[in-house]
């Protein structure tokens, strides 16, 4: 099939270069003049895991980019809309989908062949059946059903993994208005034959996503709430007691043979300094307001936001426990993108930690792999020096602060070896051993526990590491 996608972000670009590599010919469309020779070029303008690769495979083959919209549309079969929908706090901002459904059907006018359009970006239910439909069919002067298709495909793409989330699917959700829009998109996703495959409305393909992030958004503020009961009882390492929870046969369901099937779902069922990203923090948030705006109050997923709300401030809990005093300390923040495989920082764990050292006085060394610049366009740079490597971030701290699971920080503790005085090492996301430093630190665990008499006895140490998943 010939595609255009209107959108070139971590979902459109994505989701581009993946259909190309399956074959298909795909035009991807953008308003930035410089993004889009960025990409001809074969210079992704986004860091995600494995993409510069499969762009450098595709671009000028299958996979071509142009700030002409009208011709991509007119020379494609089907249009994905994969423009951004910020959240202001009160709603969605449907301002750049407005403006490509005006856009696409302003090019459909002149177009004869049928054409189905279909909204990828995440909206709330209703938004492609009330919002984009009407105005794809005022700036065509034609009709829905009639004359071009609308629908709404979800993306279920984890930022670090989307290359592989797109190529190897759990399932693809397809809403249409009608049959003949379901089945030009049968005829998009007929590269993934062995996946499985909802046809279903638009209004209940943008519920399913926005039901899939919150459910999972849930899981991780579980997990912290009961992390941080297991802090401050004492004695309790919350990675085991949801190593016992996971163990439950209808979490892991065991095979005949004896072995265990853990599900990836299970890797959110871990305690650590909070969700963040485009997705979880923006979805939950919408989803809560859009309840609100029809008389449901949503009081689940508002404790959800809540919790993670507060979630990085237990970094700085257990840092002041080791330095209660934070002026003119030197501590070191590892990660600033909200999780590995990718260079964004929105809605970062790392960002309300390092704003709140700062005010405290304390000078920031500021480290991760490929989310620098962006987080310095953000933090700025008054008491904070972004590091060129992790052996720079270290090479002076009285304290690390371990927010992002970039696996290159597993060297920590050989970079810390016989440091005299030893830094303590708060783990955000239990990813080292608590014995690998002398000093150690972590979420969801206490290093005492307290007597019947009320006197604190050091928790005895455990033979295994614990290491879940970020």
């Amino acid at each position: 099939m010939h595609i255009s996608i209107v959108g070139t972000g971590y979902v459109g670009l994505v989701s581009g270069v993946c259909l190309a590599e399956k074959g298909h010919t795909v035009t991807c469309v953008d308003i930035d003049a410089a993004k889009v020779q960025q990409i001809n070029q074969g210079d992704p303008p986004i860091y995600e895991a494995g993409l510069a690769e499969l762009l450098a495979r595709t671009v000028g083959t299958r996979l071509f980019a142009t700030t002409d919209l009208p011709a991509a549309v007119h020379a494609s079969d089907l249009t994905l809309i994969a423009v951004g929908t910020p959240f202001d706090g009160t709603t969605i901002d449907l301002s750049y989908i407005k403006q490509a459904a005006r856009d696409v059907g302003a090019a459909l006018r002149t177009k004869d062949a049928y054409h189905a359009v279909i909204v990828k970006s995440t909206v709330v239910p209703g938004t492609t059946s009330d919002v984009v439909r009407p105005l794809l069919e005022e700036a065509a002067g034609k009709r829905a059903g009639r004359d071009f298709g609308v629908g709404m495909n979800p993306e279920f793409l984890r930022e670090g993994t989307a290359i592989e989330d797109f190529m190897a699917p759990d399932r693809i959700v397809m809403g249409g208005m009608d049959e003949r829009t379901l089945d030009r998109l049968d005829a998009l996703y007929a590269v993934f034959p062995d996946t499985d495959k909802l046809r279903t409305t638009p209004r209940t393909a943008e519920m399913i996503k926005y039901a899939a992030n919150a459910l999972l958004a849930t899981l991780i503020s579980y997990s912290n709430e009961i992390g941080n009961l297991c802090s401050a009882l004492g004695d309790i390492d919350a990675q085991d007691v949801m190593r016992g929870v996971h163990l439950d046969k209808r979490m892991s369901p065991l095979l005949p043979d004896g072995s265990r099937i853990t599900p990836g779902f299970t890797s959110y069922l871990s305690a650590g300094c909070g969700f963040g990203g485009s997705c979880f923090p923006k979805d939950v948030k919408a989803l809560v307001a859009h309840g609100s705006s029809a008389q449901v109050p949503m009081p689940l997923l508002q404790s959800v936001l809540d919790i993670n709300a507060a979630q990085p401030q237990q970094m700085l809990r257990l840092l002041r426990a080791h330095l209660p005093d934070l002026r003119g300390r030197r501590v070191a923040v590892l990660g600033l993108a909200f999780k590995p495989g990718t260079d964004d920082v929105r809605e970062s764990p790392a960002l309300p930690v390092i704003r709140s050292l700062r005010a405290e006085g304390a000078h920031v060394m500021a480290y991760d792999p490929v989310a620098a610049h962006e987080a310095q366009a953000v933090l700025g740079t008054e008491g904070i020096t972004y590091a060129p490597s992790l052996a720079a971030a270290l090479s002076d701290a009285e304290a690390v602060l371990l927010i992002t699971r970039w696996p290159a920080f597993a060297e920590v503790p050989a970079l810390l070896e016989g440091r005299s005085p030893a830094p303590v090492v708060i783990d955000g996301r239990r990813m080292l051993a608590k014995d690998s430093v002398p000093r150690y630190a972590a979420i969801g665990w206490s290093s005492t526990s307290t007597t019947g008499d009320g006197t604190a006895t050091a928790a005895p140490s455990l033979s295994h590491t614990a290491t879940a998943p970020s």
